[in-house]
């Protein structure tokens, strides 16, 4: 069963979020929030697997909120929850670590894939955010952010690159093994050895690395 707390400061929102996610039968709402800082608190009291913060939050907000429960329980994985066209926010989260983003608009089914996909140790985009990231990864000063990713990736050794790729493909820990016929605690040895090397401080960060330098496509769907 997946743990999952949600916090946002509309009641409403909650309500609905909270029936998707309870029409799954492998995923548990435990605990709600309605700002930043009872988020917080509930992660300590309620140990949830995901956390699905809302951005706009009041005391605390999601990004904020998301910082301080990576450093009281890096175990719970956080997925920020926004609205299309916030770019600055996403920017700023991808910059601080978030395992997934999500759009209130989505279709209901990528909520459910979203959380499970953090949940089993992968990071996931919505497709309107990666294409958004993807996007920005080819913008202005593309070339010298290609030229640092390279750089970085040259120090990992044939393997490594090979289970940055799939990490950047969007494969969990359990999927990679499978792909590379080797047990899963493997594969997460790998990826905390990839995420020091890269200075990453979570996979979705490794991603937009494994983009930058080249050994993912971003012409995806």
């Amino acid at each position: 069963m997946i743990r999952v707390l949600l916090a946002d400061d509309e009641t409403m929102v909650r309500a609905g979020v909270g029936a998707i996610l309870a029409a799954d039968g492998d995923i548990e709402v435990v605990a709600e929030a309605a700002d930043g800082h009872e988020a917080v608190e509930q992660v300590r009291r309620t140990r949830p697997d995901v956390a699905l913060l809302d951005i706009r939050m009041p005391r605390l907000d999601g990004l904020a909120a998301a910082a301080e429960i990576r450093r009281v329980r890096p175990e719970t994985a956080v997925v920020i929850l926004t609205t299309f066209g916030e770019d600055a926010y996403v920017e700023r989260a991808l910059g601080e670590g978030a395992n997934g983003f999500l759009l209130k608009s989505g279709d209901p089914r990528e909520l459910i894939a979203g959380v499970r996909a953090v949940a089993g140790g992968a990071a996931f985009l919505s497709p309107q955010v990666a294409k958004w990231a993807i996007a920005r990864l080819s913008g202005d000063g593309r070339l010298s952010r290609a030229a640092g990713a390279r750089e970085r990736i040259a120090a990992l050794t044939e393997r490594e690159r090979e289970v940055l790729a799939l990490v950047g493909s969007g494969l969990s820990n359990a999927d990679i093994a499978g792909r590379l016929h080797v047990v899963e605690g493997t594969v997460k040895a790998y990826v905390s050895t990839i995420l020091q090397r890269l200075g990453a401080r979570n996979r979705v960060q490794a991603a937009i690395a494994a983009y930058e330098a080249g050994l993912v496509s971003g012409d995806r769907e």
